[in-house]
């Protein structure tokens, strides 16, 4: 009988230091050609259960770790390509097993879907088009939802062809111009806000995983831009960032050059954040019923739920025909409870925002942290239909919430009738951050890669202006950033909203530069310097000169931080 029990206990024992053991799967995805395929979608699988999962980078590279020990499935797919599925990969204890992919593009086939008795307004935002039938052609993507909502594209609408662009089947997005070349002798100096942002980049994503090109007001040059992590260096003491720039050759007008600016947020350690104080805020109407809304919704949450600790707090509010408080604000390691929360809900009814959201505040407002962070997060499609009287009312209620120390910050799910515009704005009211999550992997890079700057901010109003030297620059062009700029004098303005910068967020911007003489080699040497530029310096060699200014995540005054100037070779 010891015998016996000696052997459970040894069982137990091995089984414990094997769980506790990690490896890690590397390689990288390449078509017939030998070429990397960017951007495809890794899913690693145990026993028909996702475990993990990544994207290849620009080279088609990838790696996922760390991997309990154990016997996986991985699935290989991107559009245009064929699934790759590769069973039995073995992962032993502190090893890398490497594994490279090989992919065959996928044949096109052209197929007929028919929609039947829709109602209008789903083509038609005048309503002017009666009830009919649709059909549509369009290249099918393979492994794409036979159910996914319409969107964008070319249509027969009893028999005659009309395209259809995302914004009439119910998709709002906001309308902007090009940032153009302005001359320095003009207007040397340029202002804007911050974006720290990324929900175009996985909305953009979303409409070329589907086959079909995004809407204009979609694409966010500055958000596609800063999805990316370019391992700026960390700030030293007690800095919230660290800044970068470099100026080189224009990659798109040889005879021109690209100025790059570059922030670091400091990374704080998970053990050395302070407490949160979180609610939930959760959209169940009937629009959110759909498996890539709601659901999505709950699995991403429980990531984050996972990462909340003792001196954390969340409840969860949800709205539909109307508000209501599903979980009081609940200690962070109470893990069960809140998750069963979770699990709990389900979608319909019609969908009354503003009452959700002031009942979210409300519980935020009775559970503040003054030496915390205080933040309500909202996850929905953006169908506010019921509740505030205007979209002003909903942003003021924000903006005031904002100055109590309460932020909020937004994510976006599904197709259909997603409302980019209004999100963006409602997240940028709120001093938090705005997401798209289109897949589980979106979510884990919210909620578990980049948790510390979802949830924490380090500086916020973060403005950058700079003032360019005519001697040496003809003109210059911010690349994106349209809905984020700023007049000259609102850089010193106290009052005037900017945007925020996470823990470990980093912000990237681009101009785009006219010498004014064309063809020389010029190349930047970055320095500090403590005040505006001189006369000297406009006539010495100096291209221009960068300024930030930022505030404190706890207080209203503001800290300039050194500039920098650039000079010729």
């Amino acid at each position: 009988m010891r015998k016996k029990q000696l052997l459970i206990v040894m069982g137990l024992l091995l089984s414990n230091f094997l769980i506790g053991q990690s490896g890690a799967i590397k390689g990288t995805v390449k078509d017939t050609e030998g070429n990397g395929v960017p951007f495809a979608n890794i899913v690693l699988l145990q026993n028909g259960h996702q475990m993990d999962g990544t994207t290849t980078d620009f080279d088609g590279n990838y790696i996922l770790k760390p991997i309990a020990v154990g016997r996986y499935d991985l699935t290989c797919a991107s559009v245009g390509y064929q699934k790759k599925v590769i069973k039995g990969i073995i992962v032993n204890a502190d090893k890398t097993r490497f594994l490279d992919i090989e992919m065959s593009v996928t044949s096109v086939k052209l197929d007929e879907i028919e929609v039947v008795e829709y109602k209008v307004p789903l083509i038609s935002k005048d309503q002017t088009c009666s009830g009919g039938t649709i059909t549509m052609s369009s290249r099918r993507v393979r492994g794409a939802r036979s159910n996914s909502a319409i969107v964008g594209g070319v249509y027969q609408i009893n028999g005659s062809v009309e395209t259809v662009r995302a914004e009439a089947v119910g998709e709002k997005y906001g309308k902007f111009k090009p940032n153009k070349f302005n001359k320095v002798s003009r207007a040397p100096v340029s202002t804007f806000s911050i974006d720290v942002d990324a929900a175009s980049y996985s909305n953009v994503r979303r409409f070329l995983n589907e086959g079909h090109l995004p809407p204009i007001g979609a694409v966010r040059v500055e958000e596609m831009i800063n999805y990316f992590n370019y391992d700026y260096p960390q700030p030293e003491g007690d800095k919230p960032f660290s800044i970068n720039t470099e100026i080189g050759e224009c990659p798109w007008d040889s005879e021109n050059l690209l100025l790059h600016i570059g922030l670091q947020g400091k990374e704080i350690e998970s053990s050395e954040l302070p407490p949160s104080n979180i609610v939930f805020l959760i959209d169940v109407s009937g629009s959110m019923s759909y498996e890539n809304k709601l659901p999505l919704v709950k699995k991403a949450f429980r990531m984050l739920v996972k990462k909340l600790r003792s001196q954390d707090r969340v409840g969860i509010v949800v709205y539909a025909g109307s508000s209501g408080l599903v979980l009081k604000s609940t200690k962070g390691d109470k893990k069960e409870q809140i998750l069963q929360a979770i699990d709990n809900l389900v979608a319909g009814g019609s969908t009354a925002g503003g009452s959700g959201i002031r009942l979210a505040y409300k519980v935020a407002k009775e559970n503040f942290m003054k030496r915390g962070n205080n933040r309500v997060i909202l996850a929905t499609d953006g169908d506010f239909n019921v509740g505030v009287s205007s979209n002003s009312e909903l942003e003021e209620l924000i903006a005031s919430k904002r100055d109590e120390g309460i932020f909020l910050s937004v994510l976006g799910f599904g197709t259909g009738n997603y409302q980019d515009e209004k999100m963006e704005t409602l997240a940028d009211k709120g001093n938090g951050n705005y997401s798209y999550i289109d897949n589980i992997m979106e979510a884990r890079k919210v909620f578990v890669s980049e948790f510390g700057g979802t949830l924490f901010t380090i500086a916020k109003d973060v403005k950058i202006q700079i003032e360019f030297n005519p001697h040496f620059v003809k003109s210059y062009r911010l690349v994106g950033y349209e809905n984020r700029m700023l007049k000259r004098e609102d850089f010193a303005d106290d009052k005037k909203d900017a945007g925020e910068l996470g823990s470990g967020h980093s912000v990237t911007a681009l101009y785009e530069i006219v010498p004014n003489n064309k063809g020389d080699k010029m190349v930047s040497e970055l320095k500090y310097q403590s005040s505006e530029m001189s006369e000297l310096a406009k006539s010495s060699g100096e291209i221009g000169t960068v300024k930030f200014r930022y505030k404190k995540p706890k207080g209203d005054s503001f800290r300039a931080v050194a500039m920098r100037k650039m000079r010729l070779d």
